[in-house]
């Protein structure tokens, strides 16, 4: 990805400021605020790294279990007549609605 950066399974958006002619971005898929800016990529890639560090470290002083980005679990809202074709599509296949629904996603994104 262009526009994202990936370190120790934490990932980190890219972006620039014209203006200020600096980089900037944050660790995404977190609720935690952690976020890096530099003058050059070479830079902006440490300052990634550090801040995704500086992040666990933190974690680690307070004993609270740093969030992961993908936990495996997430809602999806739909309109109720997509809702009703997928429940029934699932049960014709056997499937719970989950399993239907990961299936669907893991033939969408390989």
């Amino acid at each position: 990805m262009k526009d994202m950066m990936e370190y120790k399974n934490y990932y980190g958006s890219v972006h620039f400021d014209e203006e200020d002619n600096i980089f900037y971005g944050k660790v995404e898929f977190i609720k935690a605020l952690a976020s890096y800016e530099a003058a050059t990529a070479r830079k902006f890639r440490k300052s990634f790294e550090n801040a995704v560090d500086d992040y666990l470290e933190l974690c680690r002083e307070r004993n609270v279990e740093p969030e992961k980005p993908f936990k495996g679990s997430f809602n999806v809202r739909l309109l109720p007549e997509l809702h009703r074709r997928a429940v029934l599509a699932a049960k014709r296949k056997g499937f719970t609605l989950n399993r239907f629904v990961a299936e669907a996603l893991e033939k969408a994104t390989n």
